[in-house]
């Protein structure tokens, strides 16, 4: 009996072909569609599909991500899938994969794909891209390491991936540790396992939180703006290991005396936040005044993070230890 596997369909340019009128890619097949493309899917498993929607990545919200991380839940519940599958649009796809990393807590693969080629292009990387993904759902060992991503045959932890080029193949890796393993004409090989695994039991998500990049000379004003219009929470891009200009400090500052809870990680793409500078502006002055230090992510991860933790506390104590526990 072959194994059950569950395909969700976001959209994204896996469902794209190009538009005659505008010259551009746009989103066109269903679940369904695709898969009569890619007839060979259905030789490897007993294939259940599902249209989430059809969005291309920039499209994906947080709350449709949330709404996505239920939908698989429902499906779990009520059915005994072997693993999951979901296609997505790759602009947003590290910020999906990791909320579902974050929420779904389930033993069986679950593996988020994009495609960096759209179906009308000779050289289309979804078919591929599904295959591989298949063949990980369908090894036993597999199961328990997370939600995972594969394109281009590497397959990486969701906690740990970002995307590294705007419009190459070999996009995604995780820059600080390295990819999980590999998969090679539908043989999955891995290399070592996801470094951190956590679960937020999050009820809902907390949208109203600004990302902010630091810069040279950076003032005020934009924290102040966060903080003034209500923002339920702040992730800021630090300089380096987790510095800020002088005058940035006084706006985070602002922030944290607001009571608005500030999450810091570094611009940099690779490497963590640490408090060891000492300078007006720098970690230390940070951390004495109340700013949580991540472990390893970037921006766009931490924001979801935030997202979710705010949905579970308001709680500065416990914000701090969802954040900066080795154990999560």
């Amino acid at each position: 009996m072959m194994k059950k596997i569950l395909i969700v369909f976001t959209g994204g340019t896996f469902s794209m072909v190009i538009d005659e009128a505008t010259g551009g890619a746009v989103p066109k097949f269903s679940g369904e569609e695709l898969i009569r493309r890619i007839p060979y899917a259905k030789e490897l498993a007993d294939i259940e599909c599902y249209d989430f929607g059809m969005y291309p990545g920039p499209h994906m919200t947080p709350q449709l991500m949330f709404d996505l991380s239920n939908k698989i839940k429902e499906f779990l519940a009520k059915d005994n899938f072997d693993g999951v599958i979901v296609t997505h649009g790759t602009d947003t796809l590290e910020e999906t994969a990791y909320l579902l990393d974050l929420t779904l807590g389930t033993k069986i693969p679950v593996v988020v794909i994009g495609s960096m080629k759209n179906a009308s292009d000779p050289d289309w990387d979804g078919p591929r891209n599904l295959i591989d993904a298949i063949s990980i759902c369908l090894n036993d060992n597999c199961k328990n390491l997370g939600v995972l991503v594969c394109l281009n045959g590497e397959i990486n932890a969701a906690s740990e991936v970002t995307k590294t080029f705007t419009d190459e193949i070999d996009t995604f890796h995780s820059l600080d540790f390295g990819s999980l393993g590999f998969v090679d004409k539908n043989r999955v090989i891995l290399n070592r396992l996801p470094r951190k695994l956590e679960t937020l039991n999050a009820k809902n998500i907390v949208t109203n939180v600004d990302l902010l990049t630091t810069y040279a000379g950076m003032n005020d004003k934009f924290f102040r703006f966060s903080t003034d219009t209500c923002v339920d929470g702040l992730v800021v891009e630090a300089l380096g290991v987790g510095n800020v200009p002088p005058e940035a400090f006084k706006g985070i500052k602002y922030a944290v005396d607001k009571n608005i809870p500030v999450l810091l990680v570094s611009r940099c793409p690779a490497g963590e936040t640490l408090d060891i500078y000492s300078y007006p502006g720098a970690g230390k002055w940070l951390s004495s005044i109340g700013v949580i230090f991540t472990d390893y992510l970037n921006g766009q991860k931490a924001r979801i993070k935030m997202m979710l933790a705010l949905g579970i506390t308001r709680d500065h104590i416990e914000l701090k230890k969802i954040f900066e526990s080795l154990e999560g």
